[in-house]
């Protein structure tokens, strides 16, 4: 049963928290207020590893993307590829130079990697197999397109000895020998070829190289890039690449990938306050004070507007106001 002093309590209540929550500088003392307890708090007195550890395995690797958030990604690649910009803006307009030079500088510096990469493309089976075709199709096409047609000097007297045994050497014999030879050659011949690639690619023309490359490019439109993607093939490009997160994500070198790197990431942190771990993301007073709160605002006058607080705050008043406690402060009979 209703008491109407209690229902008069509780109204004048909500009557005030909505007049004071409707005012902007309330939310904003509010929401400071809140930050500034927060931010002094450190991170393990507030949520522990497996806390954070679980929330990330259940949301991020346990729950498979949406067909909606996968439409969205392939519709937002899809605007940023034919955005009109694209065609105004040039590629030295979004990279500077100087980050240029610093990658050219530290690629050209590695070159011990560069040489262990050489090594081991030159040592594949199929480069070897790949230099063999390429060295006898040359050769073929010199025997085919200047012996045969009598631009080498002195192959004329040859040609007097009469067609037919000129082809039978070169076609069949000569074919055998060079395909024999480079058989069992192979091995000093990418020795070769690394030896060539290396002098190529030294320290300084390495440098070179990526300096000319990028005078070549830089200004060309962003909009060129559209030429090496199939714009209206995108959202089977990305449905592929959400078949190969759905495949990584159940693995168990992912959940352990994950596990792992946010323990060492918590093990780091949980001394610290959240005033210098928000930092590293850059939030601070500033931006909860000019721009996190302004966007609160409006989420708490629709909540007002709309009743919802409200109707939320009187279940709590109501259990508040007609609890035993409560009733034996106002000298209420309970059920009166």
């Amino acid at each position: 049963m209703k008491n109407n002093l209690i229902e008069q309590l509780i109204d004048a209540q909500l009557a005030f928290l909505d007049q004071e929550f409707s005012q902007a500088e309330t939310i904003k003392i509010e929401f400071t207020e809140f930050y500034h307890w927060f931010r002094k708090q450190n991170l393990k007195d507030i949520w522990t590893f497996e806390q954070i550890n679980h929330l990330i395995q259940k949301q991020i690797l346990a729950t498979p993307s949406s067909s909606s958030l996968i439409e969205q990604i392939s519709e937002h690649i899809r605007f940023a590829l034919i955005h009109p910009s694209n065609d105004k803006t040039l590629i030295e307009d979004i990279i500077p130079v100087t980050t240029i030079d610093k990658i050219a500088q530290y690629i050209a510096s590695k070159s011990g990697h560069r040489q262990a990469l050489i090594k081991r493309v030159v040592n594949n089976a199929a480069f070897s197999t790949m230099l063999t075709q390429l060295i006898h199709h040359s050769i073929q096409d010199y025997i085919d397109n200047s012996v045969m047609n009598k631009k080498v000097p002195g192959v004329g007297r040859f040609m007097k000895m009469g067609k037919s045994v000129l082809e039978s050497v070169t076609d069949t014999n000569l074919d055998d020998t060079v395909k024999h030879y480079l058989k069992k050659n192979i091995i000093k011949i990418s020795q070769l070829s690394e030896q060539v690639i290396n002098q190529q690619f030294d320290d300084n023309k390495l440098y070179h190289f990526q300096a000319n490359l990028w005078h070549k490019i830089k200004k060309v439109p962003v909009g060129t890039l559209r030429q090496y993607v199939e714009v209206t093939d995108l959202p089977k490009t990305v449905e592929m690449g959400h078949e190969i997160w759905e495949h990584i994500r159940q693995t168990d070198y992912l959940k352990q990938q994950v596990h792992d790197g946010v323990f060492a990431w918590y093990v780091r942190n949980e001394q610290r306050p959240f005033d210098l771990i928000l930092r590293d993301i850059n939030i601070d007073e500033s931006l909860i004070q000019n721009q996190l709160q302004v966007l609160l605002e409006p989420v708490l006058q629709n909540m007002i507007s709309s009743e919802h607080l409200k109707s939320r705050a009187r279940i709590y008043l109501e259990k508040f106001y007609y609890s035993d406690a409560t009733l034996k402060i106002l000298n209420v009979e309970k059920g009166a």
